[in-house]
């Protein structure tokens, strides 16, 4: 089976054909998501609050997104590999942009990165990185690496506010980035985005009217303690792992195992 790459994307949006994004952290949860037919794996730095245990995702440096894109890449066949360019490793010059983004493809072997914000000099920095071929996803909305000023409130629910992610999806598109994840914003803004928009939408949080969904991993299992009130999970591995590691530390010490 080929690798999907960023231009399949795209005609998979012509074709009106959704996209089914999830998120890993390891190689072996790659390898699952991988074989169950995921389109697009991220190697989002929500990893830093899912594997690493931080409160949000702002501690993560590019060295640790190295470590853990690269044990993704190693799991995947088929999938579009994306990795997060995590805080600070991009914001300040499209120079230094362009020395993550880099390191993330030559390195862990991702096909792809991700950036957060569409304010004017983050365009000129999508538009830099893709001259130079490396395909960049864009990502407005809720920011994550803005907790510290947005909070995890919806966004664009005043006109004003909607807007200006309306304008900055516009010129990310017209920057050159291949799909735009649309984050925590009102259904009907993320239609009217995706509706103006020639690259994918992936939405989390932002309505069915999106080209594809993206959801964190963790919450999808149920592994997570707290998620967000737009996630869904499909199984409570947490509950039955705790009972698993519980069943057989009983077992050890009733001498039950090994038999």
């Amino acid at each position: 089976m080929l690798r999907i790459t960023t231009q399949q994307l795209i005609r998979w949006k012509q074709q009106g054909r959704s996209i089914a994004c999830l998120t890993a952290w390891d190689c072996a949860i790659a390898q699952l998501l991988d074989a169950a037919g995921v389109d697009l794996i991220l190697v989002g730095d929500s990893l830093a609050m899912v594997a690493l245990g931080y409160p949000n995702t702002l501690p993560i440096t590019l060295e640790a997104m190295l470590h853990h894109a690269a044990a993704v890449v190693r799991g995947v066949r088929h999938a579009l590999v994306v990795a997060d360019l995590p805080f600070l490793s991009y914001q300040e010059s499209p120079a230094q942009a362009m020395r993550s983004a880099g390191r993330l493809l030559k390195e862990a072997g991702v096909q792809a990165v991700k950036l957060e914000g569409g304010y004017p000099a983050m365009v000129e920095t999508v538009s830099r990185l893709t001259l130079a071929g490396i395909p960049v996803m864009g990502h407005v909305g809720l920011t994550p690496q803005s907790v510290h000023r947005l909070g995890y409130r919806q966004q664009g629910k005043s006109d004003d506010d909607a807007e200006r992610i309306l304008k900055e999806a516009i010129a990310l598109s017209e920057a050159g980035a291949f799909a735009i994840v649309l984050e925590h914003i009102p259904a009907n803004l993320a239609a009217q985005i995706s509706a103006k928009l020639p690259i994918p939408t992936i939405g989390i949080g932002a309505g069915p009217h999106c080209d594809g969904q993206v959801l964190v991993t963790a919450d999808v299992l149920g592994l997570s303690d707290k998620q967000p009130p737009f996630a869904k999970s499909y199984l409570n591995l947490r509950d039955r792992i705790t009972q698993a590691a519980r069943d057989f530390a009983t077992e050890v010490r009733d001498r039950q195992f090994p038999e």
